[in-house]
């Protein structure tokens, strides 16, 4: 029986290429024939090569990848979509805070409340000094303390698992927003830029969420016809614990094939989160990032004080905080285009630029 060949696509080329500079621990530019021959790459070598002509292939586009101006040099709106109030920050914050920089008109738009990655004891704190907030200043103590009196004897009576309560849900809730808009403020986003959906499929109050909602993807058409963008940023990252990047990504593909079956034309670039990057094979965009960008990236992560130090839902088993994950993200993305021969950065952030079918 005949063997069969392996058929080399672009990306898988690339992929192969890069592979091999890795393992081989020298730059694309310096790959020779016998280089792939030693890995047993005869056929790529045979279709592709010589050798050195297959890394500055690869060279060639991996450098094209490099881009300092994420939307271009004119000013065009933009929409950055975040499924919960601080994937935006964590994912992209250092291309966020770029695109402000660089006079675009930047929107943010929180799908969902996080309500449910919020701490008790943080909800009773932030209940605690809403009492003393209404009587420091003379305010409507006995309302506040209605509300707290309330919500503190669900929490002394609150079961392992019991879902939260409509009072409590709202507090924590309202906690995340207001992290949001402090992390956006950091970036340079004021307040009128933030848009908070509050998709209807997370509003079970639980992990286990309610599918995609008629309403939810009319939402986003909606968003999509009022700004108008040129370009949106969507969350790829599909490894979150609980399912939410991807029913929102999957929400936005939707809403997005509407919209432009109607005319409306934009580009789309996913990021992906805390849990993992792009590899170097998969990114048609990064953005470089100095040591002080990535510093303002991780200041604005810290605004999210319910999710600093330990995490409600971490994922996997990984215990550093999401603004350590982000850091050694994005270094170890540089570090690995510094490998492959290309230029030296601080830092990077990946990109993948989605097609629809």
């Amino acid at each position: 029986m005949a063997m069969r060949t392996l058929a080399w696509t672009p990306g898988l080329v690339r992929r192969a290429a890069i592979w091999l500079s890795l393992e081989e621990k020298k730059a694309l530019l310096k790959l020779s024939d016998n280089d792939f021959r030693e890995r047993q790459m005869y056929d790529l070598l045979r279709e592709h090569g010589p050798g050195e002509a297959l890394g500055r292939r690869v060279f060639d586009e991996m450098a094209a990848t490099i881009c300092t101006q994420p939307a271009g040099a004119e000013p065009k709106k933009i929409i950055v979509f975040s499924p919960h109030p601080d994937d935006d920050v964590i994912s992209m914050g250092g291309t966020l805070i770029r695109l402000v920089e660089q006079g675009h008109d930047v929107h943010i738009a929180y799908m969902t409340s996080g309500n449910i990655a919020v701490f008790d004891h943080d909800a009773w704190r932030f209940i605690d000094f809403l009492v003393e907030f209404h009587r420091l200043f003379e305010m409507d103590e006995k309302r506040a303390e209605t509300v707290q009196e309330r919500v503190q004897a669900f929490l002394r009576t609150k079961k392992p698992g019991q879902p939260d309560s409509p009072d409590l849900l709202q507090i924590k809730g309202l906690i995340r927003k207001t992290e949001a808009r402090a992390a956006a403020q950091v970036c340079g986003l004021p307040s009128d830029k933030l848009e908070f959906m509050d998709l209807r499929f997370y509003r079970t109050g639980t992990i286990t969420k309610a599918p995609i909602h008629p309403q939810d993807i009319a939402d986003i058409i909606s968003l999509l016809q009022r700004i108008e963008p040129a370009q949106i940023y969507v969350a790829g990252d599909l490894s979150d614990p609980h399912g939410t990047h991807r029913i929102c990504a999957e929400a936005i593909f939707q809403a997005v094939h509407d919209v432009r079956s109607r005319g409306q034309q934009f580009e789309v670039w996913l990021y992906r989160g805390a849990w993992q990057e792009w590899g170097p094979h998969e990114v048609d965009r990064v953005v470089p990032l100095s040591p002080d960008d990535l510093e303002r990236k991780k200041l604005a992560i810290f605004r999210h004080q319910s999710q600093k130090d330990r995490a409600m839902f971490p994922g996997n088993t990984d215990t550093r905080e999401f603004w350590q994950r982000a850091e050694d993200r994005n270094r170890h993305t540089a570090a690995v285009y510094d490998d492959l021969g290309l230029p030296e950065f601080y830092a990077l952030e990946g990109f993948v630029q989605w097609h629809p079918d």
